[in-house]
């Protein structure tokens, strides 16, 4: 084989290639061409899965990912502020009743369910809507941090509803995914 055959037969294949990324976008279909992408998922059962819930939660795997995000650098802010500001005791002095209470309820269901544990932190049980509570009890500490106290209850309500659909594998509507990416912007601006 020539070398100017070897170079047709390599555009050819690229302008093949080109056609069905095209063709599957259009008919929003995925021929399993690309397997790097499916090599990480399990082989096992994945394959079972309808084709439209796959495309659905490959769709939604991005807003989980920002929220997972989200959540954790809350978790780490709210328990490196308190640290600082009550010590090492900040879980007994800064948290609400109700929320240690929750908590020890949701470890022991854990526990007793023999599974392996989440964690060994404590703020790691709670609720989204628990640490906006944390924070509200301890506002004298966070208010260095938020520039509004009622800014930061609007916009932690608002993720919190969004939060539903993506912890509840259900698909976010179009109009929900420009509001999450609003409420988004929204939170940055809240820690300027």
């Amino acid at each position: 084989m020539s070398e100017r055959e070897i170079k047709l037969f390599g555009m050819s294949h690229q302008m093949l290639e080109r056609d069905l990324d095209s063709l599957e976008k259009k008919l929003n279909l995925d021929l399993g061409r690309d397997r790097e992408a499916d090599s990480s998922k399990d082989q096992e059962y994945y394959p079972q899965v309808g084709q439209a819930v796959r495309q659905e939660a490959s769709a939604m795997a991005k807003h989980y990912e920002i929220f997972y995000c989200l959540e954790k650098s809350i978790r780490d802010l709210l328990r490196e502020k308190l640290k600082a500001e009550k010590g090492a005791g900040w879980w007994d002095l800064a948290v609400p009743e109700s929320v240690k209470n929750n908590v020890s309820e949701n470890m022991k269901r854990e526990t007793d369910s023999g599974v392996t544990l989440r964690s060994t932190e404590k703020i790691d049980y709670t609720t989204f809507g628990e640490l906006g509570e944390i924070v509200r009890k301890n506002w004298d500490t966070f208010s260095d941090t938020f520039n509004s106290e009622k800014a930061f209850s609007k916009i932690m309500t608002s993720l919190n509803i969004l939060r539903g659909p993506i912890a509840n594998c259900c698909p976010l509507a179009e109009d929900e995914i420009a509001r999450l990416r609003l409420t988004l912007k929204d939170w940055f601006r809240l820690m300027e």
